[in-house]
């Protein structure tokens, strides 16, 4: 079975020496409860929970998976009883409101607990990951009858919530949904229609799960223009709020997945199910973004929790498998072979990992203050400047940390060689469970649209400018650090070609649209590598600072992985480049009828 530790001391370092998270929590009008001490007991009692309660079942259950028998999904073995452990814990409501039962801590300290859970149960963690998300939908855009009866419940972690969004005819073009919602009695509306894909769309942990559905009025205009968000809860609410008659929404069928084994993924059919409005009619689908936007980070840090989780049982298997001598001769003579640690290609992939796996939470946990202030901070500038960066960022933490992301649990199957390829060392679960990250929560194609058209194009690339400017300071700040050279040389590059690359792709999309498709994934990936670039050097100052302090080794160890960085994995950049600059010609030439020249289709 895989092992696992919380890197702590990696998070300590982002969050109070590179991040100076004290001083952003005291700044914060909620942030005297985020003390030092509170801080560390989250984290090492998450860390705990996540290593001795959530690990021991994931590989069993996703052996096991999901059963489904007359409606009704009985989760693994273990899950129902680690959930209650969840809720007992507090955990669900721990940066909630304290107005619906929250605690009222800020957004990043769940957001750490999350790399853990996703690192050490991506399946499970998916059944209380997506009510959050719920629970903000509602918050923003619930009316206060919708918010006491269900917000509390959410909160509490007795009830679950989903998104429902998908349908069999349509995956992001939700403009062809056809589940259609007609008035009823009251403010109730009776919805008729078939979702599929709907994660912890069923299952047996809360007593209650709440869906969110996109669906259409009867006299709803075409297109995305005519979708309205309703709630529609397993159990019909009773007088007193709790469960009572059965809704009208059941499970139709189990998808049978590759990955991700041990949460239910469903068909679900609603048949007549009573639902309410949330939110002004045919403004659902800007009502579901507030619950969207939070699941593309969740997914984001998804990715990091399984680098992590790879890097780490790679790394013990590279120190204690043996195999062939040290090409500079023997390592360890007194044993019959050398560990593979030794040999420079497997050090290549265990640094891959650790790379992205480091940059990879600096830009999780430099997006959480953002969220962080764009929740619970003092309306003005810095809270407009935090909620354009956070726009900007959330593409680029779901994609590129989800790419990465497989990308690296791959390196972890070939340091294992063979043995990586067996179950039972869990390396391949990893890999499994990693791929569908790069699709759910908007596929990477479409999370660069988002962050290329959307986030730069649309704001003239204001958006973007605040933070290459934010990189542009720091670079002229630490020009004359000549322990910082290495790092501020290239960035500072890169971040100006940044801009560059941006005027040529607007220019070119001018003359034709089919420019902006046509760069937006290398775009997306060129702005995830400047973007831990600019952290990476961040990282680097701060641990100069640091080499003669008595944790040498960590701060030394930090310097050679941003200068592995550097060296190694930031030259894709200009991979990224020279493709965006390729445009679209190319990749338009060839007519859809001629594709399939050479072989009958």
């Amino acid at each position: 079975m895989p092992s696992y530790q919380a890197p702590l001391r990696d998070m300590r370092f982002v969050m109070d020496e590179m991040l100076d998270y004290p001083a952003h929590y005291a700044a914060l009008p909620s942030g005297d409860d985020a003390s030092s001490d509170v801080v560390s007991a989250i984290l090492e009692e998450g860390a705990r929970f996540a290593r001795d309660v959530l690990l021991p079942i994931n590989q069993s259950g996703d052996e096991e998976g999901c059963q489904l028998e007359e409606g009704e999904v009985k989760a693994p073995n273990g899950f129902k009883e680690a959930y209650q452990q969840y809720v007992e814990g507090g955990w669900p409501s721990l940066a909630a409101d304290p107005e619906h039962g929250g605690q009222g801590l800020p957004p990043s300290l769940a957001m750490m607990l999350s790399e853990m859970i996703c690192a050490t149960n991506l399946a499970w963690g998916m059944y209380p990951g997506l009510s959050h998300g719920a629970a903000d939908a509602l918050r923003h855009h619930g009316t206060d009858e919708q918010q006491s009866t269900y917000l509390t419940k959410l909160v509490e972690g007795v009830w679950t919530g989903t998104m429902c969004l998908t349908e069999p005819h349509c995956g992001t073009d939700l403009g062809l949904i056809k589940t259609r919602a007609v008035p009823a009695d009251g403010d109730a509306y009776t919805l008729t229609g078939t979702k599929i894909f709907i994660s912890a769309g069923e299952h047996d942990l809360a007593e209650n799960i709440v869906h969110l559905v996109l669906a259409k009025l009867p006299d709803a205009p075409e297109g995305s223009k005519g979708i309205s968000l309703f709630v529609v809860p397993k159990f019909l609410p009773d007088a007193d709020g709790n469960p009572g008659e059965r809704n009208g929404v059941t499970c139709g069928s189990l998808e049978h997945k590759m990955g991700i084994h041990g949460n239910a993924t469903c068909v679900m059919n609603f048949d007549g199910a009573t639902g309410y409005l949330v939110g002004p009619p045919n403004k659902g689908l800007a009502c579901m973004f507030t619950m969207m936007n939070a699941a593309r980070l969740g997914v984001g840090i998804q990715g990091l929790g399984l680098i992590e989780a790879s890097f780490q049982n790679s790394l013990s298997y590279a120190r204690d498998r043996l195999q062939m001598r040290s090409l500079s001769g023997k390592q360890a003579p007194e044993k019959p072979a050398d560990p593979i640690i030794v040999h420079p290609d497997v050090r290549r992939m265990l640094l891959t990992q650790k790379a992205f796996a480091e940059g990879g939470r600096m830009l999780v946990l430099y997006a959480a203050q953002l969220l962080d202030t764009v929740e619970h901070g003092k309306p003005g500038e810095d809270k407009e400047r935090a909620e354009t960066l956070l726009g900007l960022l959330t593409p680029i933490v779901k994609a590129f940390l989800t790419e990465v992301g497989f990308e690296s649990t791959n390196e972890g199957v070939q340091i294992f060689g063979g043995h990586g390829f067996i179950k039972e060392w869990g390396m391949e679960q990893l890999v499994r469970d990693a791929r569908i990250t790069r699709l759910y929560e908007g596929t990477t194609g479409i999370q660069a649209l988002d962050l290329l058209g959307r986030k730069v194009l649309m704001s003239q690339g204001e958006s973007l400018k605040v933070f290459t400017k934010e990189i542009h300071k720091f670079c002229k700040a630490e020009a004359d650090n000549p322990a910082l050279k290495e790092f501020i040389t290239p960035l500072a590059k890169l971040n100006a070609e940044w801009g560059e690359l941006t005027m040529e792709i607007g220019m070119k999309a001018m003359q034709d649209r089919e420019e902006v498709g046509a760069a937006s994934v290398d775009y997306l990936m060129y702005s995830g590598y400047v973007a831990l670039a600019y952290l990476f050097a961040r990282a680097a100052k701060q641990a100069s600072m640091s080499l003669e302090g008595d944790d040498k080794a960590f701060y030394a160890a930090k310097l050679n992985t941003a200068r592995f960085y550097y060296q190694r994995l930031l030259p894709r950049t200009k991979a990224h480049a020279q493709m965006i600059q390729a445009g679209a010609t190319s990749l338009m030439a060839i007519s859809s009828e001629d594709f399939g020249l050479g072989f009958e289709i």
